[in-house]
């Protein structure tokens, strides 16, 4: 037909018409159907509905797996030393090397597999749900992820949207429907979505296409054009589109177009991109094992240059019972010392704790378990306890130097309760019946009051949800009977006038006023609210003809828009309201005359068709006709503070962390805190330009908080001047973006920031949350920071921190899955970093020194023993102890200690928040205590070696006057190492369980069965079995029992007196609750 032709035309000369962005598209055919129907038709090809968030799969967890494994540098060293061992003749065997490897390869393979699996449980629980999908016109059941783009997809109430879809078909009679975006945004309140017009006709027989643009994560922004083969075409836009992850609310169900699929979706493309996170002992363990890895090239140097010099000598280099052969004659010599540095390289490589890093890997996955298990951490009301996201940072947890939190759910209950108004001057509480003037009254009638409840009851949408025997309101953009974030503000309960009744009925409202009657308002617009204008409003008209305009929105949107004689009379109010604590929200009016409406009205229907840059050509009309308007007054909420809120803040300074927050009202300024404020107001005293005012405000600041405190004592004492910090979003802009001076900005605010105790930051969009919590990471020192939140507009600043706590709140779970950690409430923040992040801390800690300082006792007497042997790479220990030292005889006790000490209770860590300074800034893996750990190491192994080497200076040990050999030294040094580092470890424990004492005298019995298990029998499958009888033999010789019992004492000695004398470094429990008595 004319008219199939001409709306196949129109679609042709729109397509040519665009921009070049939008040749990037795709086009949907609805329900698979082609339009016009063809006999040839190619289905185009789209991502799956499958949602991946696993890593491996069956056919990959290998190669990649393995990987990522050695591209870690310990794990790469000891596979070329394995191959060394393999291709060169070395002194011990590729066992030694190679089983270690193995098994931490393995063990860690597992780990990491077991949770891909549960990452694998989750997607299977998405894509396996069931969906109704209309094919060829009957209803089918099928899986979610076999959803396709261009399918027509059948969704109930409260049910989730399985895929982005595009609304074709409603329930409700004026085709809309409701949904919650809760787990996309955190907004728990209801958007209202719109069919797409003209598709009045059965969705069986429906031939459409969609051509929309390629999947990008702007959850706001969408423009699609939807075409009908006897319709031209149709401009949709986001208010068209569903997201998946949304749900259904308030209507029966609803029919949509699949458009974006799978991995393509905008929540998923939102998900993506997780940064990995690393703690600060990983990189203490990089840096010592730099400085074990100079220690063995030196010692591999010392005895490859001894050996050559010891063959230099007459007749050491071909002894007449060792005759070289005609090929060893012949070889060249630098070709043989380097091998011989090899072969040294390979014996002394056990230096190098490779079984360190899956006994972390295992006391990270493990602990996090008792996060998890945590009683203290559940929570009756949501029936949930804490959550572990990422195990890997939980000794993080004791390093926090700067909190940033959000005040909204984080803070405070997100349940808002009305405190006071302000209109035109006049201060009306909610509890008082008596009015404050504070000195602006120009009006002393009931216009103003009427007006400003009128804009209250007009500018928001809302509906009414019918339900059995009550009806509940459901908000979207409200503020007057429902807040913007879902505030409860009645203002009937206002004092001194009368009670307010709205029935709604579409786009119209009958408003019923004592004051000035019945009367019929329609609705002729909304300007809906968005993060960047920070403010909507509604066009009206009211049953007189009169045509106004209701805006409300933050101080900072609406104040440049109204005139600045009715700022001045409400500002006051605003700034108190805020420095309070209160929620403040601004009203304004705009009457219009007949021409500008018109004007308005025209402008906003075109913009709402336009094809291409719809959503700015819409904000040149919002911001045309919402100008000029008149203030009327100001609203204060209160979101009350969570249980413990102000005592869990009042802790973490106490602990020495600084708390960057949005909230006042929450103990963060001490009495007698100095307060620093730099915030628009403070910026325009004095009349000057913004830019010349914030220069001199922060050069003030930087004299009084950093100049003066640098010439004062640093110290933990209260005797110093405490300073707070006050700064607003406006201001914050000037100091991030002003040029050419932005970096000299920049470095005096950070410098204030760091020196005062509490920064307060008021009305921060989320990117500048994300950027101040950049700036304080990257600054000098690198301090650790951990953010903490609840809803969508704090990942930003999750991702960003070194940790990332997501609050399992009332602004949905983004927040959450974003977080590397998640709580319940504010308040078990306190036991999560004094209790758990402080112990994490030390146990790791302690593990790590640990670990470098046993395997040095065990290879030093190795190194010793090149000088009485001619450096002929003979090794000390046999090929079994080589192997099953870290692996079985030291590994459990310190696996034990590392997930089970508690060096002080966690009762006294709660009640003693000043207990976390003691670790702060890693202070146990410093380079002093390091030097401590591995002069200790050198003293026990020149003790071990030297020891017994006076014992065997007297040939006859046994008493039928044989002598020990060779393997018996090496026996002796190594029984008297594994006791030795052993009990170390059992006067390091403070924290006696069972297990403790299962695992140190377990492995204490198992290192005696196994010596002689290993050498009682004869094993066919070894060729040379050096330990046949020597242990049992050593055993024999009271002067053998008597130097192995005495080294260990002696090795242990320094410890004792230590342990003796030296005033404990942790206070005991008693004493610190007498102090606090």
């Amino acid at each position: 037909s004319a008219l199939s032709i001409l709306a196949n035309l129109t679609h042709v000369i729109c397509a040519f018409g665009r921009d070049e962005r939008r040749v990037d598209s795709r086009t949907i055919y609805v329900g698979h159907r082609p339009c016009p129907a063809t006999d040839t038709f190619i289905p185009p090809k789209f991502c799956d509905n499958r949602i991946v968030s696993s890593k491996y799969t069956v056919w990959n967890f290998l190669p990649k797996n393995l990987f990522e494994q050695f591209r870690r540098i310990a794990n790469f060293y000891f596979l070329i030393i394995f191959l060394v061992q393999v291709i060169v003749d070395t002194p011990t065997s590729p066992v030694t090397s190679g089983l270690p490897l193995f098994f931490v390869i393995t063990v860690t393979a597992i780990k990491q597999g077991y949770e891909d699996w549960l990452r694998h449980k989750a997607d299977n629980e998405v894509n396996k749900y069931l969906v109704t999908v209309l094919e060829d016109g009957r209803r089918a059941r099928k899986e979610s992820e076999k959803i396709k783009v261009g399918d027509v997809v059948e969704v109930v109430e409260d049910e989730t949207f399985p895929c982005d879809l595009i609304l074709l078909q409603s329930s409700r009679e004026d085709e809309t429907c409701f949904v919650t975006t809760a787990s996309l945004d955190g907004e728990s309140n209801h958007k209202t979505h719109y069919t797409v017009p003209d598709t009045e006709k059965g969705l069986e027989s429906l031939s459409a296409t969609v051509e929309c643009e390629q999947p990008q994560p702007d959850l706001y922004k969408f423009v699609t054009f939807f075409s009908l083969c006897v319709v031209s075409l149709r401009s949709l836009g986001p208010e068209n589109l569903l997201l998946k992850g949304a749900t259904l609310k308030n209507t029966q169900k609803i029919y949509g177009v699949a458009v974006y699929s799978g991995m393509e979706t905008k929540m998923a493309l939102n998900y993506q991109g997780k940064s990995q996170k690393r703690s600060v002992v990983e990189k203490s363990i990089n840096a010592f094992l730099l400085v074990y890895l100079c220690i063995l090239v030196s010692k591999a140097l010392v005895c490859t240059t001894l050996k050559y010099v010891w063959q230099s000598q007459p007749g050491q280099e071909e002894p007449w019972y060792n005759q070289k052969t005609q090929k060893e004659k012949d070889a060249n010599l630098y070709l043989n010392m380097f091998t011989d540095f090899l072969s040294f390289m390979v014996l002394f490589n056990f230096i190098i704790p490779v079984s360190m890093y899956v006994t972390v890997e295992m006391q990270k996955f493990l602990g996090s378990f008792f996060i998890s298990w945590d009683k203290d951490f559940f929570d009756p009301e949501i029936q949930e306890g804490a959550l572990v996201n990422t195990s890997d940072l939980n000794e993080e947890l004791g390093q926090v130097e700067y909190v940033f939190t959000d005040k909204t759910g984080t803070l405070t209950q997100n349940s808002m309760e009305f405190i006071e108004c302000c209109i035109d001057g006049f201060q009306y509480k909610n509890r008082d019946s008596s009015t404050e003037l504070d000195g602006f009254c120009v009006t002393d009638g009931p216009e103003e009051e009427e007006l400003f409840l009128r804009a209250l009851c007009l500018c928001h949408t809302v509906q009414v949800k019918e339900s059995t025997g009550q009806e509940d309101w459901v908000g979207d953009q409200v503020d007057g009977v429902l807040g913007l974030d879902g505030e409860m503000v009645h203002p009937a309960e206002l004092r001194g006038t009368g009670p307010v009744q709205l029935l709604f009925n579409n786009q119209s409202i009958h408003h019923t006023n004592e004051l000035c009657g019945f009367g019929l308002i329609s609705l002729l617009h909304v300007l809906n609210f968005d993060p960047v204008r920070r403010r909507m409003s509604v066009i009206v008209r009211s049953k007189c003809g009169d045509i106004m305009l209701f805006c409300k929105g933050a101080d900072s949107s609406i104040f440049p828009r109204v005139r600045q004689e009715e700022v001045d009379r409400i500002s006051m109010h605003v700034e108190r309201n805020a420095t309070e604590g209160y929620r403040t929200l601004c009203v304004a009016y705009k009457l219009l005359s007949s021409e500008e409406y018109a004007q308005a009205d025209a402008g906003l229907r075109e913009a709402r068709l336009a094809l291409d840059d719809r959503e700015e050509k819409l904000m040149a009309v919002y911001n045309q006709v919402e100008t000029g308007m008149s203030l009327i007054g100001a609203t204060a909420v209160e979101d009350r503070l969570q249980e413990e809120a102000a005592e869990t803040m009042e802790a973490l300074q106490r602990a020495g962390m600084k708390v960057w927050s949005t909230c006042y009202a929450c103990r963060l300024f001490q009495r007698g805190t100095e307060l620093l404020e730099l915030t628009v107001r403070t910026l325009e005293d004095g009349g000057r330009r913004r830019e010349e005012r914030l220069h001199e405000v922060l050069l003030d600041y930087h004299k009084r908080a950093v100049s003066a405190f640098s010439f004062s004592p640093r110290s933990w004492t209260s005797a110093k001047q405490d300073y707070g910090f006050i700064i607003d979003g406006a201001t914050l802009s000037l100091v991030f973006n002003s040029s050419p001076d932005s970096s000299h900005y920049k470095s005096l605010f950070l410098q204030i920031c760091q020196n005062c105790t509490t920064v307060l930051c008021c009305r921060m969009a989320p990117l500048q949350k994300a950027q101040i919590v950049n700036m304080v990471k990257n600054s000098k020192g690198s301090p650790i920071t951990l953010s903490i939140g609840d809803g969508a507009n704090d990942v930003s600043m999750i991702l960003e921190a070194h940790i990332g706590i997501g609050i399992k709140g009332k602004e949905g779970r983004q927040a959450v899955r974003n977080s590397d950690y998640a709580i319940p409430k504010l308040k078990h923040l306190k036991k999560l970093l004094l209790g758990h992040g402080h112990l994490y801390y030390v146990r790791i800690a302690h593990l790590v020194q640990y670990f470098f300082y046993k395997n040095l006792c065990f290879i030093l007497p190795q190194f010793l023993y090149q000088f009485f042997c001619g450096s002929s790479q003979q090794p000390l220990y046999d090929a079994a102890y080589l192997t099953m030292y870290n692996i079985c005889f030291t590994s459990m006790p310190i696996l034990a200690y590392s997930l089970l000490e508690q060096h002080i209770c966690m009762e006294v860590l709660m009640s003693n928040a000043t207990l976390y300074r003691d670790v702060a800034k890693n202070a146990m893996l410093r380079w002093s205590p390091f030097l401590y750990w591995t002069l200790l190491g050198v003293y026990q192994g020149l003790l071990f070696f030297f020891g017994v080497r006076f014992l065997f200076s007297n040939p006859a040990l046994q008493d039928n006057g044989q002598v020990f050999g060779n393997w018996s030294y090496g026996t002796i040094v190594f029984t008297v190492l594994v006791f030795t580092v052993t009990l170390k470890l059992a006067m390091d424990t403070r924290h006696w369980t069972w297990i403790n004492h299962f695992v140190i005298w377990g492995s204490l019995a198992f290192y005696m069965f196994f010596s002689f298990f290993w050498g009682g029998i004869i094993w066919p499958f070894l060729r040379q079995q050096r330990l046949y009888f020597v242990f049992a033999n050593m055993l024999r010789s009271v002067s053998a029992w008597l130097v192995i019992i005495l080294l260990i004492l002696l090795s242990l000695l320094p410890e004792i007196l230590l342990l003796v004398l030296r005033k404990p470094r942790w206070p005991h429990s008693r004493q610190v609750r007498y102090t606090h008595i």
